[in-house]
């Protein structure tokens, strides 16, 4: 698991751990019931606060995706989990609807709208050329 704090960041130092850790999850680069570092090792490996880090595991196991055992410590979720499903699904619609606005700004129809995300499904999540 790899965490960078970028101290010149306007978002708090737990909700970068958090995001970072989040994205790691939902692609596949922690595994699913794998353990994450300890909340203390966590904040000795980053210099920062053991309150910090805590926040940090707390909210992402509140939104289903990690959970905690007691005396064990914290594990990533498996992917079947129904509160991680619906957090990644609200994820997806917000997106979505960011997309959509977006295409509505640029003019296009609704048409126009869904023809670019079916290509973009078709192509296996592909990015638009500006992104290559």
């Amino acid at each position: 698991m790899t965490i960078i704090i970028k101290n010149r960041s306007d978002e708090p130092i737990y909700s970068q751990i958090k995001s970072q850790i989040r994205e790691q999850l939902t692609n596949g680069s922690i595994a699913e019931g794998e353990q994450l570092p300890s909340v203390r090792q966590l904040a000795k490996d980053l210099r920062i606060s053991v309150i910090t880090t805590a926040k940090a595991y707390t909210e992402l196991a509140d939104e289903g995706y990690i959970v905690s055992v007691q005396g064990k410590g914290y594990f990533a979720a498996e992917q079947g989990n129904e509160l991680l499903r619906e957090r990644m699904l609200c994820e997806m619609e917000n997106a979505l609807e960011k997309a959509a606005d977006n295409g509505r700004k640029a003019g296009l129809s609704d048409d126009e709208i869904l023809a670019a995300l079916k290509s973009i499904m078709e192509e296996s999540y592909g990015k638009c050329a500006s992104d290559k």
